[in-house]
């Protein structure tokens, strides 16, 4: 989830060596987050607030790098504004996984894709766009379903609404066609049938990762 937008949206336009530095901000600005997140969490103790330091130092360092080299990238901040208010948000009130929280944080995230796209060179926006909603809308459900899998395993509101959403995301590829749908319904199949067996936090995060392949795969070879 934090290493895919960042991947496609280089792959999508064309590997600079901005990306370097765009990257290694990229990573620890996400451990500057967790960071913050736990010291948050512990209601503000004094021995959580070190590592906020040292990773919010380091992303200040490399995201001041990054603007030197392209200044004019500053223009995408504000859109990360209201999920890292939100996810924060959450682990001050020890509210971090709930959906809100999750799905929020999640959409931040895919917005790297049209950073990373913009550090490339590209231009065709539309195109942008749409790698940055396909994602999305997969890592969206990955919350949902994951859910049911484990933390709300036989909650039937979280499986219904896990199975709608992959039901609605599948309609949803049918104009951009083509391998998207056909991922994307095997993706609503899984989240219909999954929660039915056992699944281990493991067997979950190795069938994610084949699963963000296909759909990286799939989006870039639709989107062109």
């Amino acid at each position: 989830m934090l290493a895919t937008p960042l991947v496609v949206g280089i792959a999508a336009s064309e590997p600079r060596w901005v990306h370097v530095p765009l990257g290694a901000f990229w990573f620890t600005g996400y451990f500057a987050f967790f960071a913050t997140g736990l010291w948050l969490k512990s209601r503000r103790a004094p021995r959580y607030l070190p590592p906020v330091r040292a990773y919010a130092g380091a992303s200040l360092l490399l995201g001041a790098v990054v603007l030197l080299l392209r200044p004019d990238l500053v223009v995408w901040a504000p859109l990360f504004v209201p999920p890292l208010v939100i996810g924060l948000a959450g682990s001050a009130t020890r509210r971090e996984r709930a959906l809100v929280s999750g799905l929020a944080t999640t959409v931040g995230s895919c917005l790297m894709t049209v950073v990373a796209y913009d550090a490339g060179g590209g231009t065709d926006w539309p195109r942008a766009w749409l790698l940055a909603a396909v994602l999305a809308t997969y890592f969206c459900g990955t919350v949902l379903y994951v859910k049911t899998l484990i933390r709300e395993r036989g909650s039937e509101r979280h499986y219904w609404l896990s199975v709608g959403f992959h039901s609605a995301a599948t309609l949803a590829m049918i104009p951009a066609g083509g391998a998207l749908v056909a991922v994307f319904a095997v993706l609503a199949i899984r989240a219909a049938v999954a929660p039915a067996f056992r699944v281990s936090p493991k067997q979950a995060g190795i069938g994610e990762i084949a699963a963000t392949l296909a759909v990286a795969a799939a989006a870039l070879l639709t989107a062109v």
